[in-house]
């Protein structure tokens, strides 16, 4: 039997809601499958700062050290009582960036989907959404802004200053454009990449080494387009992408967007690849306002269950049987209180109900 070790941090929030939902779908893949998941739970993030002094305790690196894959709740708190834990231990700073530093975490894949049987989450209208939304984001996630040298402090005219460096070399960008080619091919062979190569040296250096992958993989068809543009077409147009490579700030913003385009960040998931270990999350935070009342949606926790499936286990048939479980249940009429759109003609039901039908429904489907 096969032997999986999987670090859980369930986080902040309604973090340990959603969690206990990929928890019980992982038991009913083992079940399912002739295979054993070791899960070592830990805390990471407010809830950890808050019992430990550390929102990344040693206790917590050491289970992550020893995983093969790190599957994390959301993190953080309210703006009001993030102030209750120093700068340098809020969650997104001592816990979340440290582990991206710590196993080079370095591509964010984050899908963007909506069959048209779902096109009610959306803003949009049903002529723009078209037959459906299907693209992903991959995102460099340890370099730029977030992780260049920083200086803050008061000039000698008495005047607050802060210094921050956008920091990129080409073997960091090379990689991630590799990852995305390659992705590009088993795709349908377009690669949108996103720059602002009209104001920054950082997208001028990108742009020289895409041109140089770009070599190796002539296959596939590349369109320039400015960061401002992509996030106008992403609502205007958002059919007309399939993969888009962006460097990390770009990518945090943007990928954003799509959880307004989709109705929510609710109904995105992600995977953050490393080079020896990777880590799977949903791509919202932890909702104080909702958490302890089992309303949310564990769609995205559930979803990054599935890429972590496929990318870390090569399970890729369970993992497409999963993402039909948990559409079947959508397609159902079942919903969430916090994903409700349609009023009556919308069942809702709580989390863990949501993640007992899409256990349901997984059951259904014949094993890999």
């Amino acid at each position: 039997m096969k032997t999986h070790k999987i670090a859980i941090l369930s986080g902040d929030g309604i973090g340990p809601e959603i969690t206990a939902e990929a928890v019980k779908i992982l038991r009913v893949l083992e079940a399912r499958n002739n295979i054993q998941f070791e899960l070592e739970h830990a805390l990471f993030g407010a809830i950890a700062y808050f019992e430990t002094g550390s929102s990344f305790p040693e206790e917590t690196i050491a289970i992550c050290d020893r995983a093969d894959v790190i599957l994390k709740g959301p993190i953080g708190l309210s703006h009001e009582d993030s102030k209750k834990i120093p700068i340098d231990e809020q969650p997104e700073r001592g816990a979340l960036l440290p582990m991206r530093r710590r196993y080079d975490t370095y591509a964010n894949f984050r899908p963007v989907y909506l069959p048209h049987s779902l096109a009610h989450f959306s803003p949009l209208r049903s002529e723009i959404i078209g037959d459906g939304i299907d693209f992903i984001i991959i995102r460099e996630l340890v370099g730029g802004l977030y992780f260049g040298k920083k200086e803050s402090g008061v000039d000698e005219t008495g005047r607050r200053y802060v210094h921050e460096t956008l920091e990129y070399n080409e073997d960091q960008i090379r990689r991630v454009l590799e990852i995305s080619f390659q992705l590009a091919q088993k795709r349908k062979k377009k690669l949108h990449n996103v720059h602002k190569s009209n104001v920054l040296q950082s997208s001028v250096l990108w742009n020289e080494i895409l041109e140089e992958v770009r070599l190796n993989y002539e296959d596939v068809e590349v369109e320039y387009i400015l960061v401002d543009a992509a996030a106008t077409y992403l609502c205007l147009e958002p059919t007309r992408f399939d993969v888009m490579v962006m460097e990390n700030m770009f990518g945090d913003i943007l990928s954003d967007q799509c959880g307004g385009i989709l109705g929510s960040l609710g109904l995105m998931p992600s995977a953050c690849v490393g080079p020896k270990k990777s880590y799977y999350e949903p791509s919202h935070g932890s909702a104080p306002s909702i958490a302890g009342q089992c309303i949310a949606n564990p769609y995205s926790m559930l979803g990054s269950v599935a890429m972590m499936l496929e990318m870390s286990f090569g399970m890729v048939k369970e993992a497409r049987n999963l993402w039909q479980a948990m559409q079947a249940v959508f397609s159902a009429g079942f919903t969430t209180p916090d994903l409700a759109r349609r009023g009556e003609r919308e069942k809702k039901i709580s989390t863990s109900d949501f993640g007992d039908k899409v256990a349901e429904e997984l059951n259904a489907l014949p094993p890999s």
